[in-house]
């Protein structure tokens, strides 16, 4: 005979089970760290996932029928964000546990990215420079995951337009950030600025770390993009930080 107790576990572990094995598709994680960022629509969710859009909403209605997203139809648009609950601590410590038990995962990033050599910061210590302007922040990502979400006072140049805007850029100490510490962008754009003479770092992180650690990350549209950087209050506040003409 069973143990009203056992049964109950069983019970329990069963529903663990099933949030497991829902979670358990890279493409489903794709989608959930992109919601992370804020509402979206099903086609750049697949875009950015690279399915198909019937693909990427079979894999959002999955998520919906767990719990992990909600949608709402805006017009013609189909509209995802996450559900109710700690899910952006739940995607945190999958990367955590992924960190733990995976060592290799570090040493083949280390080799291929040369992230050993490449000096790196805190969420923390990047707050406490913020709050002393004493450094500029830019973030590589796509002008669409900027708008979503970003670290207040950064300032938008996709890794793509950052070598076109060099010379833009003021004599400061700059910190690169992407969507998480194992986003290879961040790493590109810290060696092109070393390259042309630049004191640079990279953010152990992205966005979803900034707001783990408690702060405010700002959701603005409007906010500056590559093309307008130099314009922006940031990079004028930047500018302003200016020591010497680059050489």
């Amino acid at each position: 005979m069973d143990h009203p107790n056992t049964t109950l576990g069983l019970s329990v572990l069963a529903q663990f089970a099933d949030i497991a094995k829902t979670l358990g598709n890279p493409q489903r994680l794709v989608l959930l760290e992109k919601l992370s960022y804020g509402e979206i629509a099903v086609e750049p969710l697949a875009e950015h996932a690279q399915l198909s859009i019937a693909n990427a909403s079979q894999h959002l209605q999955t998520l919906k029928r767990g719990g992990f997203v909600t949608a709402r139809r805006h017009g013609k648009q189909m509209l995802y964000q996450l559900g109710q609950g700690p899910l952006t601590e739940v995607l945190a410590a999958l990367r955590n546990y992924a960190e733990f038990q995976r060592r290799e995962l570090h040493k083949t990033i280390a080799q291929d990215f040369h992230l050993q050599q490449l000096e790196a910061i805190s969420v923390t210590e990047l707050q406490r420079r913020m709050g002393e302007q004493t450094t500029m922040l830019i973030d590589v990502r796509s002008e669409v995951e900027f708008a979503q979400a970003h670290i207040p006072g950064s300032v938008n140049i996709p890794i793509a337009q950052l070598q076109s805007q060099l010379q833009q850029l003021p004599q400061a100490n700059i910190v690169a950030y992407c969507r998480d510490p194992y986003c290879i962008s961040s790493t590109q754009a810290v060696e092109l600025l070393l390259r042309h003479g630049y004191q640079a770092q990279r953010l152990i992180g992205g966005v979803p770390e900034w707001a783990q650690a408690g702060m405010a990350i700002a959701t603005n549209a409007a906010t500056s993009s590559a093309a307008s950087a130099p314009k922006s209050s940031e990079a004028k506040s930047a500018n302003r930080m200016k020591k010497n003409p680059k050489r």
